[in-house]
């Protein structure tokens, strides 16, 4: 009755056992005679007390359990051996078994009594078949019991295979924390764990982007004599990678690097992707020829991810270089590769080369350009506002057999829309519909920008509310244009409302959205505010761009704050960020308001040795103050290393700011150098200077200035 209530078919036919299994099937007889049932016939004397009924009872309950277990036994053996399989990997049983009468303990007694009498690969061939059902998957005891059986067998392999599934399975129930719990304690009943486990820990801590307990698990794989292997820092690479924190990231690869181990293609190609999204190209160039070196063969896959990295940071020659390289080593560059550089090369405002490059991909026996070429390429074109070749490219695709996507249609439409032709820009946004392409809310963002910067912010309101009516929400950039639009209009009390709306939504904003409101913020002096989005944005992982470090830079110098910029000057680096020569003017500006010259020319020196142009108002400011201070030379110096022309110009204008002081003395002194330079006189400059000398009776100045004037004139003219 017991095995009946088990077995659906128990009794059927039994399936042959394949011929070359001629050893399989005398052990399956040794097996059943171990495990096959037994009749046990017990007859109660009638005269028996109560108390020798209920122990009768409960040893033929007990002797029925283990007849149950015996059979079940008996049934995993016959479909183990009944199976052609490779003893490597425990096959898959086929168990005609009624689940739901299986109890935890019998399954528990199963698992233990095939370990002990059929071997590992029985009883694990059984627990793979228990933890495929639901009332199994997450039954501690029954892990723990296997694992304990294989390793009184001594195998230890089989043991960690356990483990691994366990901590899988609970892993996806949210149950990690018991499964690490049981791993650690199985170690201390004697369990050697194996880097494999460890490893399996360790990505399912990632799994759930838990980073933290993710490092302190790999420390106590290393406190407990398990050695991390190449598979074990490539988890710890992507996963900082995946989320951003490509500084932790390079910490690991290093590591990485130090132990000699070599990443693979794929994981290459998610490294390159990961800080090249933060904008980390120039590091992962080392690390990538770092790896070649050590022995990575890459490929064009690896190429093209770098590549790309590189022209969406506008390094189109170092693009081109390794594009070179590339081929050198053997690989041919495809249409993914001509599409980067295409790109790369239109974003940097070089459309002709990109369609010299274009048109080399259609005369091209092996590529032609696809819809991502044709829209990169459209894209070119109306950043240039040259629309009608734009449109005349889009034609041509069609012609082509190729289908335009959104992206395309996009792509087209906010070129109109810049353009101010939002008439041409809502007919291709009906022409998608017709041909089977919904507008996205990038489309609806396209138009809603422009119309925002044209002021016409009912009807952006208005396309923004038919979008929603269509099933479309506003996402990050949506809310960015809003807060932009206010930010300009020095509204930011409502522009945060819209940031605020952002977080509400379950958008993360960006680092663009971030730089909006903290440039706004500084503009109006607000410092408590912008230091907190700030700090926040670098705990959120967010990389600050030039423009967010020269936005605070120039908060801080306007409140006269000048030790806070010189130290967020410091940290730019940090971030693989270098100021520009806005950069460094604001706070040269800054330091010169501060009376703090010396610290400003040593600055204005630094950037001029790196090939920067000083903006006029740095080079007039630096000198000027100089000039307050009577010290002409020092001025005369931070002058003359710039160019002729530049020269020139902000000398003019130096005087006519000094005669505007009443420094006429110090005005003079700058026009004779002046006219040692160029011995055409500005007018206006020579006007405003006159006019300041007969206002203050210094009339020998102007008879000085006259006399130097004409002499300069008659050599002139003789010469000419």
């Amino acid at each position: 009755m017991v095995t009946h209530f088990f077995l659906h078919r128990f009794h059927g036919p039994r399936q042959k056992l394949p011929a070359s299994s001629i050893l399989s099937s005398v052990f399956l007889s040794q097996i059943h005679s171990t495990f096959s049932p037994r009749t046990h016939c017990y007859t109660p004397d009638e005269h028996s007390t109560s108390s020798s009924s209920q122990s009768q009872f409960q040893f033929q309950s007990q002797s029925q359990s283990q007849s149950v277990v015996r059979t079940i036994c008996s049934l995993v053996c016959q479909s183990y051996y009944q199976q052609t399989h490779i003893r490597f990997t425990p096959p898959k049983l086929l168990l005609q078994l009624d689940s739901e009468s299986l109890t935890h303990d019998r399954a528990i007694t199963v698992v233990a009594s095939l370990a002990d009498e059929a071997g590992s690969m029985v009883a694990l061939s059984f627990l793979y078949w228990a933890i495929g059902l639901p009332k199994f998957r997450h039954f501690m005891r029954l892990y723990i019991v296997s694992a304990t059986a294989l390793i009184g067998n001594k195998n230890l392999e089989r043991a960690n295979e356990v483990l691994q599934r366990m901590v899988k399975n609970f892993a996806e129930a949210g149950k990690l924390k018991e499964a690490v719990d049981t791993v650690v304690e199985m170690q201390n009943q004697g369990l050697v764990l194996s880097t494999q486990t460890m490893n399996c820990v360790l990505d399912a801590t990632l799994e759930m982007g838990l980073i933290e307990l993710a490092e302190n698990v790999f420390d106590e794989m290393c406190k407990r004599g398990v050695t991390p292997d190449c598979a074990t820092f490539k988890l710890m690479v992507v996963a900082c990678c995946n989320i951003g924190r490509v500084l932790e990231a390079e910490r690991w690869l290093n590591a990485m690097v130090e132990k000699g181990f070599v990443i693979d293609n794929t994981t290459c190609t998610l490294i390159i992707d990961g800080f090249c999204l933060k904008g980390y190209e120039n590091r992962i160039v080392g690390y990538f020829w770092k790896m070649v070196e050590m022995g990575l063969a890459p490929n064009v896959i690896n190429f093209t991810a770098l590549i790309k990295g590189l022209c969406n940071q506008g390094s189109i020659k170092q693009a081109f270089e390794l594009l070179e390289e590339m081929v050198r080593r053997g690989w041919k560059p495809n249409v993914y590769t001509h599409t980067t550089l295409i790109d790369g090369l239109c974003k940097k405002g070089w459309t002709e080369k990109a369609f010299r490059l274009f048109l080399k991909l259609v005369r091209s026996d092996d590529y032609k350009p696809n819809v991502h070429t044709y829209t990169a390429m459209i894209n070119g074109y109306c950043k240039e506002e040259k629309l009608n070749r734009a449109e005349m490219l889009l034609s041509r695709m069609q012609e082509q057999g190729l289908v335009p996507n959104t992206n395309t249609y996009t792509t087209l439409i906010d070129g109109h829309c810049k353009a101010g032709d939002f008439v041409r820009a809502y007919e291709l946004m009906g022409l998608m519909g017709k041909e089977g392409f919904s507008p996205n809310i990038y489309t609806y963002n396209a138009i809603i920008d422009s119309l925002c910067k044209k002021g016409s912010f009912d009807e952006a309101y208005r396309l923004l509310h038919k979008g929603s009516v269509h099933g479309l929400q506003a996402d990050g950039v949506t809310y960015t244009i809003f807060m932009s639009v206010h930010c300009r209009q020095a509204d930011t009390n409502r522009a945060l409302v819209f940031f605020n709306k952002m977080l509400k939504s379950g958008f993360m904003p960006d680092i663009h959205a971030y730089t909006t409101l903290i440039s706004a913020l500084c503009r109006q002096k607000q410092m408590k505010e912008s230091e907190r989005l700030f700090e926040e944005a670098v705990s959120l992982g967010l990389i600050p761009t030039k423009k967010t470090y020269t936005s605070m830079i120039c908060g801080y110098c306007r409140c006269g704050i000048t030790s806070l910029a010189v130290k967020l000057f410091q940290r730019m680096s940090n971030h693989g960020c270098f100021p520009d020569s806005i950069t460094y003017g604001a706070l040269i500006s800054g330091l010169c308001k501060d009376s703090k010259l010396d610290d400003a020319r040593n600055l204005y020196d630094a950037m001029m040795d790196k090939g920067m142009s000083p903006c006029e108002v740095t080079r007039l400011t630096l000198a000027y103050e100089y000039c307050k201070k009577d010290d002409s030379c020092t001025a005369m110096a931070v002058l003359d290393r710039l160019e002729k022309k530049l020269w020139i110009r902000t000398v003019n204008t130096l005087v006519r700011k000094l005669c505007s002081e009443e420094k006429l003395e110090m005005a003079a002194l700058f026009f004779h150098k002046l006219l040692d330079k160029d011995p055409v006189v500005n007018r206006v400059t020579l006007l405003g200077f006159m006019n300041k000398c007969y206002e203050s009776n210094r009339y020998g100045l102007v008879s000085e200035l006259s006399e130097r004037i004409c002499e300069g004139n008659g050599k002139h003219n003789a010469l000419n």
